[in-house]
């Protein structure tokens, strides 16, 4: 049974990294399972990258294991109903003080080495957004749909109610944002929720600020990130100050009074001004840009994917779809996974005889067309080294593409973010017919396709690399796609 199998998963991976009481936190986003180590020098790498399941690993701020899309969701909650089992039976195997001690200097070095400023802010904006993702991509394929029946002209009493179902999450968006901002910044996550919920409150149209009357929603997702870091630094400053005696009456009424204050007559303006710049500046992009954009863009996503660090575009997505309804990057964007499928399909055909990569490649590849393409930079491209580069060549000549069009009156974009590649279609919008739009994205990943294809057949590898791979390797470990050695990528 499924359930069975997602256990046994579960079961596989937990002693291969160190054990119940190695763990100190799991959480799993779309295609990997995150947990945090106690002892890093306990877990067994090449062990774990050898599990049938596993396409690769990852190590960050946390461990990450790469399952893939749907798999991650379902071995996640048994992998953490194995590690509390295990702490009940033995509570006392590994001392939390003993682990520390141990792994202390590893833990020093890989945080020294990966969490510099940029890279930490980068992902707290993205632990902030990344929990809103599937309510994003839920009432976005619920507002397609409802389009594709308004345009119809089918079910008209069941449209208003799917625009309700699709449309109360995006009006009250800003909410989730300062909820999870206070959550993520340390301080107490209602009270950035309640101090983001003043940016939608309707009332606050009968406010003026900057001698421009506000308007609800004015801001957005940034106004709300904004005034909840505000708020979090308003609380921290009232726990410090404040007498305990007060702290439950003052703090709260503070907190909420101050940065309600200075977001109403401050920041509501200046994030709505950023707001607009943005949805300026990714239109005066395209139009102006159109290919060389394109290629840019759908060019350097992949290295963005690697890092983890494309989870710091969700505000900018978020804010497009919020002024226009849709965000015109993500197509473009969604060109890099294209690329990928190419160059791991050029892979599938240099190495015939490689049969442990061709079963990654094959396992792969369905969730690489669905626009995950973690499996395959983790499992092909990247452990291979070129072929990731010539995977990027696919991307930027997918992108160029739908640029281009962009650029010549085909202008669109994604009413939700999270799905890409084929998954992509029900969610396309923009002001072109729909027909011309499906033909454009369809277009560019075609593309994609081909020039990651092409760039990798010619171009992914040398004489030697062919000579090495292009055998069958050894039976102990028949699903690792990686050579002998790692290949060097800046």
């Amino acid at each position: 049974m499924p359930t069975d199998k997602n256990r046994a998963t579960a079961a596989a991976i937990l002693p291969l990294v160190g054990g119940p009481d190695n763990i100190t936190s799991i959480a799993h986003c779309m295609t990997r399972l995150r947990i945090s180590l106690r002892d890093r020098s306990l877990v067994q790498d090449e062990a774990l990258k050898a599990l049938p399941a596993v396409l690769g690993v990852v190590e960050d701020d946390t461990y990450q294991i790469v399952l893939g899309p749907g798999t991650v969701a379902r071995v996640a909650p048994e992998f953490e109903a194995l590690v509390e089992e295990g702490r009940r039976a033995a509570p006392h195997t590994i001392t939390a003080d003993d682990l520390a001690a141990q792994g202390a200097a590893l833990k020093e070095a890989q945080k020294t080495r990966n969490a510099t400023p940029f890279k930490l802010f980068l992902r707290r904006i993205a632990n902030i957004f990344v929990p809103l993702i599937p309510a994003l991509i839920g009432c976005g394929i619920i507002a397609g749909l409802n389009g594709v029946l308004a345009n119809m002209g089918w079910l008209p009493a069941v449209v208003p109610a799917l625009a309700a179902m699709a449309s109360g999450f995006m009006s009250l968006i800003a909410v989730f944002v300062g909820y999870n901002t206070a959550k993520e910044f340390g301080g107490t996550p209602i009270l950035g929720g309640a101090v983001a919920a003043i940016i939608v409150f309707p009332g606050i149209a009968k406010i003026e600020a900057f001698g421009q009357q506000l308007s609800p929603g004015q801001g957005g997702v940034l106004g709300a990130l904004a005034a909840a870091v505000l708020a979090v630094h308003v609380e921290k400053w009232c726990r410090r100050w404040v007498p305990e005696a007060l702290d439950v009456l003052v703090t709260p009424t503070l907190t909420v009074l101050v940065s309600g204050l200075v977001t109403i007559f401050g920041l509501m303006f200046l994030a709505g001004e950023a707001s607009a710049a943005i949805g300026t500046f990714a239109d005066r992009l395209l139009a102006t840009g159109g290919a060389f954009a394109g290629l840019v863009l759908g060019g350097l996503f992949l290295p963005l994917v690697m890092l983890g660090l494309h989870q710091a575009l969700i505000p900018i997505h978020t804010t497009l779809i919020e002024q226009s309804g849709y965000t015109v990057l993500l197509p473009i964007l969604a060109m890099a996974g294209a690329g990928q499928v190419g160059a791991a399909l050029a892979v599938y055909c240099r190495l015939p005889r490689n049969r442990s990569l061709r079963t990654t490649i094959k396992s792969a590849l369905p969730a690489g067309l669905l626009g995950v393409g973690e499996p395959l930079i983790y499992g092909v491209s990247l452990p291979l080294g070129r072929p990731f580069v010539t995977a990027c060549v696919g991307g930027a000549a997918g992108g160029a593409f739908v640029g281009l069009f962009h650029q010549l009156g085909v202008a669109f974009g994604s009413t939700a973010i999270g799905p890409s590649g084929w998954a992509l279609f029900p969610l396309l919008d923009g002001k072109s017919s729909m027909g011309a739009t499906i033909a454009v994205y369809a277009g560019g990943l075609a593309v994609g396709y081909l020039a990651g294809f092409v760039a990798t057949y010619f171009f992914g590898f040398t004489r030697q690399m062919l000579t090495d791979l292009n055998t069958d390797p050894e039976p102990t470990t028949p699903t690792s796609p990686e050579p002998t050695s790692e290949p060097a990528l800046a």
